[in-house]
C-alpha cells in the first residue's frame, strides 16, 4: 500500500488536485455523495501495486444509497446486484462455466486477488450519475494509469465500453495486454459483452506469463 499512498501523495500536492479537493469537500458537506468520503480511494488500499495483475475500468460509482463501495462495478453483498454487475456473472458464469466467487456481487476477493476496480471518477452526487464529471477526477487516474502503463509490465487491462476504451491511448500495448469489449450494461451488453470471455482471456494471459490466475 506504501507505493500506492506514495504516488496519491504525490498527486495531492499537484494543483488541478488542491482544487477538485476543495470542490468535493463543499459538495460532501452540502450534497449526499458516494462513496463514503472515507472510501473514495479503498481500491488502492485492496490491491496493492506489487500484487498487480489486472485493471478493470469503471465510470463513476454506483448513484443509489448504500451501492458504491469505492471498488467500480462491486457493491457490498447485502445489495441486490445492480444490472451492470448481473450482466457481469453472468458473464463470468457463461465463460468459466461455474457461478462466481463473487455471486453476491462484492467483488473485493478479486481486488484482493490482483485486480484493480478502478472508476475514472471517483466520487458521484446521489441520483445523479456522472455529476462529478470534469472536475478533475479524470486527470488523477489517467495519472495512475500511466503510471501503472509506464512502471509495471504484463498488466491486463480490460475496457468495458468507449469511455474505457479511450484509455487506450495511455497504455503502452508493446508492455501490456488490452481486452475491449461494449460496456456490461442491459444497453449495451448484447452488442459484445456477453461473449466476450474477458475472464478466461485474462487467466490464460496470467498463466502464459507464469502470473496465478484470478478467481472470478
Amino acid at each position: 500500500m506504501n507505493i500506492w499512498e506514495d504516488i496519491i501523495k504525490h498527486e495531492k500536492q499537484q494543483d488541478y488536485y488542491k482544487k477538485l479537493e476543495t470542490i468535493i469537500d463543499e459538495k460532501y458537506e452540502t450534497t449526499t455523495v458516494f462513496p463514503p468520503k472515507e472510501k473514495i480511494f479503498y481500491a488502492f488500499s485492496q490491491t496493492p501495486l506489487d500484487n498487480l495483475k489486472v485493471v478493470i475500468l469503471g465510470q463513476d460509482p454506483y448513484h443509489g444509497a448504500n451501492q458504491a463501495q469505492g471498488l467500480a462495478f462491486s457493491t457490498p453483498k447485502e445489495m441486490k446486484n445492480p444490472p451492470s454487475m448481473a450482466n457481469i456473472l453472468k458473464e463470468i458464469q457463461s465463460d468459466l462455466q461455474r457461478p462466481s466467487s463473487c455471486d453476491d456481487g462484492d467483488l473485493t476477493p478479486c481486488a484482493n486477488d490482483g485486480v484493480l476496480l478502478l472508476n475514472t471518477i471517483l466520487t458521484v452526487e446521489q441520483a445523479k450519475p456522472k455529476s462529478h464529471e470534469k472536475l478533475g477526477w479524470e486527470i488523477f487516474t489517467d495519472n495512475i494509469i500511466k503510471y501503472i502503463s509506464n512502471n509495471c509490465s504484463n498488466i491486463v487491462f480490460i475496457l468495458w465500453g468507449a469511455p474505457s476504451i479511450k484509455k487506450t491511448k495511455l497504455i503502452d500495448e508493446s508492455k501490456h495486454h488490452i481486452l475491449t469489449s461494449p460496456h456490461p450494461s442491459p444497453l449495451s451488453s448484447y452488442r459484445g459483452f456477453f461473449g466476450c470471455k474477458h475472464f478466461s482471456k485474462t487467466n490464460e494471459i496470467l498463466n502464459s506469463i507464469g502470473k496465478k490466475q484470478i478467481n472470478w
